[in-house]
């Protein structure tokens, strides 16, 4: 059996989804992408009186839900399958959005640039509970700022091969990423087969979906690129305060989109998600950490799972200005709670301040935590322990099992033990080591793990194709920011190889 969590009822989550429907089909959503709205329109939908909002029937919302795929594959650079999103699997994945990053050599919060980033992915590329990457944080400081999505992208592909999670800044950015990506790939058609990113579509709030996101959509469906449809419902802002209202209005924002999708191109991969946050009374800010925030997570993504959805949430980080006890006790309760509820794919660790800032430290402390998380939900099943009276015997003659066949077979897969940014030693041993606190074991961490990284190789005529569209898409002359290279000794024999990576093409 595999530890879970319900917090809703089965006849209020019938109630929910008559709401939900209720208003996609008497009030509607304001669709504001041109294109998109038309080809609602030819399929049959219509406008509300006022000719301002679409109108989505129970039927054809329902006919949606059917063709969604309740899973689906991501698949790395090399086209191999990396990580599967549907059921009760969850992948932890970095946060995206923000906008500054913590520097870990100074304590520094400033804009990012290309080396940050680029760090940043080496480091990610390496973490065994971080399942794949994320278009982290912005990097507006050397690139501009209409293809700074593109260039992310450009610096995950060429650092890393795991899949990304990633989207479009502006309204015609997903075709020049998806034409990057299918580099990758033998064609387009291999793509579609072979997805290797997650964007995300953002529900703008008031049932409004954005000129920018209706594009994104659209260009995503049609590019075989599945989405992530991500509300950030604000519970007694722009959302009723209460938990049920504010779900009802979560589920309407993200089966518009779904429905959308589904309209353009039935069975599109889609995941059920959401960045929820409860807006603060008293300090006017919007803390998805809130406990209401996460309560909205456990109750959409339980009713996403009722209808057979793959989901997706904003959990595992934390509003703290640092790496301090308010983090690491925000990012634990978001990472178990997401674990139980078998949340698909969990946006969250590294992420600090309301998602402005981004931190190399958080990350490789969330790493750890997310493995906690992880190892807590395992299935508890009989491994040679019962009948017990074998163990029995065995401690009564030795008075005690750590030398015993069952512990020698077992300890290593049963217990986890944590890397060295959680401190498990025993005073005396703590003080010989010099007392390190938790700012300088996770400083050592990042620095151990950048100087472990194995480079990937990249097909040079692919790196040039995608400077290309990078430099086709800006509207000035400036050369691309350099990326930085390994330290010499990273590459001697002694050191890491490369890593030999096939070209699809």
């Amino acid at each position: 059996m595999r530890p879970t969590i319900n917090v809703v009822s089965d006849d209020l989550r019938q109630q929910i989804m008559t709401e939900a429907k209720r208003i996609l089909s008497e009030i509607g959503v304001e669709v504001r992408g041109p294109e998109l709205r038309q080809r609602l329109l030819d399929h049959g939908l219509q406008m509300d009186r006022a000719g301002e909002r679409i109108l989505f029937p129970p039927d054809v919302v329902e006919q949606a839900i059917s063709t969604t795929p309740s899973s689906f594959t991501l698949y790395d650079r090399n086209g191999e399958p990396h990580a599967e999103l549907g059921g009760d699997n969850v992948h932890f994945v970095p946060g995206s959005s923000g906008l500054k990053m913590q520097d870990h050599r100074t304590g520094e919060t400033r804009l990012a640039n290309t080396k940050d980033f680029t760090e940043y992915v080496r480091l990610a590329d390496g973490l065994e509970h971080i399942a794949y990457l994320a278009t982290a944080f912005s990097t507006n400081e050397d690139i501009e700022a209409n293809v700074s999505d593109a260039w992310r992208l450009y610096l995950c592909l060429t650092n890393s091969i795991k899949p990304v999670v990633s989207g479009a800044f502006t309204e015609h950015g997903v075709p020049r990423m998806a034409q990057m990506m299918q580099l990758f790939r033998q064609d387009r058609d291999d793509l579609i087969a072979r997805p290797m990113s997650i964007f995300t579509i953002t529900a703008t709030g008031n049932f409004r979906y954005s000129e920018d996101s209706c594009q994104n959509l659209l260009d995503c469906v049609e590019w075989g690129i599945p989405i992530e449809v991500v509300p950030v419902t604000l519970m007694g802002l722009i959302a009723p305060v209460t938990l049920v209202g504010a779900t009802v209005f979560h589920m309407a924002d993200v089966l518009a989109g779904l429905t959308m999708a589904q309209i353009v191109k039935p069975g599109a991969p889609v995941l059920f998600g959401g960045a929820p946050a409860a807006f603060h009374m008293r300090a006017a800010t919007s803390p998805m950490v809130a406990v209401e925030a996460l309560h909205l997570n456990m109750a959409y993504v339980e009713i996403a799972k009722s209808l057979n959805l793959p989901t997706q949430s904003y959990m595992a980080l934390s509003e703290s200005k640092f790496l301090d006890a308010q983090a690491g006790a925000e990012t634990f309760s978001g990472a178990i709670l997401a674990a139980l509820a078998g949340i698909n794919s969990v946006s969250g660790p590294g992420m600090l301040d309301y998602l402005l800032v981004f931190s190399l430290e958080k990350l490789v402390l969330d790493n750890d935590l997310c493995g906690q998380a992880l190892h807590f939900v395992r299935e508890m099943k009989v491994k040679d322990d019962l009948p017990t009276m074998d163990l029995v015997q065995a401690l009564l003659d030795e008075h005690h099992l750590i030398t015993a066949e069952h512990t020698m077979n077992h300890w290593p897969e049963e217990l986890y033990l944590p890397n060295p940014v959680i401190d498990r030693e025993n005073r005396e041993n703590w003080s010989k080591a010099g007392s390190p606190e938790l700012a300088q074991r996770t400083k050592e961490e990042v620095e151990r793990r950048l100087a472990r990284y194995e480079p990937v190789e990249t097909d040079e005529a692919v790196v040039a194709e995608m400077q290309r569209l990078i430099r086709d898409g800006m509207e000035g002359d400036a050369p691309l920011p350099e990326v930085p290279a390994l330290d010499s000794g990273d590459a001697s024999p002694s050191g890491r190889r490369r890593r030999r990576t096939r070209r699809n093409r």
